[in-house]
């Protein structure tokens, strides 16, 4: 199921991580092991945030992508489910539509 993956990297420890050299290799290490499809870095409410896409097969899966984000950064992590175009035709929005107007 693909899921976007928000995530919120609060002031500290990351700039303690960044002035110790050590922030960009944790990322790069943290993105060989999750493999998004799609990863973007942004502001989110203040802070440094990041948006990933991701595949996640098993909701055990999860701890996977999250941990080395809350271990490494204390950071925040939300998931929500997400569709492709593809998907929302599949969804039979129509039938719904007249079962439940």
């Amino acid at each position: 199921m693909k899921m976007l993956l928000t995530v919120q990297f609060p002031h500290e420890p990351f700039n303690a991580l960044i002035r110790d050299g050590k922030a960009g290799g944790l990322i790069g290490r943290i993105l060989e092991a999750i493999q998004p499809e799609a990863a973007y870095f942004t502001e989110q409410d203040g802070m440094r945030g990041g948006v990933f896409l991701v595949n996640v097969e098993n909701p055990s899966d999860v701890p996977a992508f999250v941990e080395p984000f809350f271990l490494n950064f204390q950071a925040n992590c939300k998931f929500r489910v997400v569709m492709s175009p593809e998907d929302l035709q599949k969804a039979g929005l129509e039938e719904l539509g007249k079962k439940w107007a």
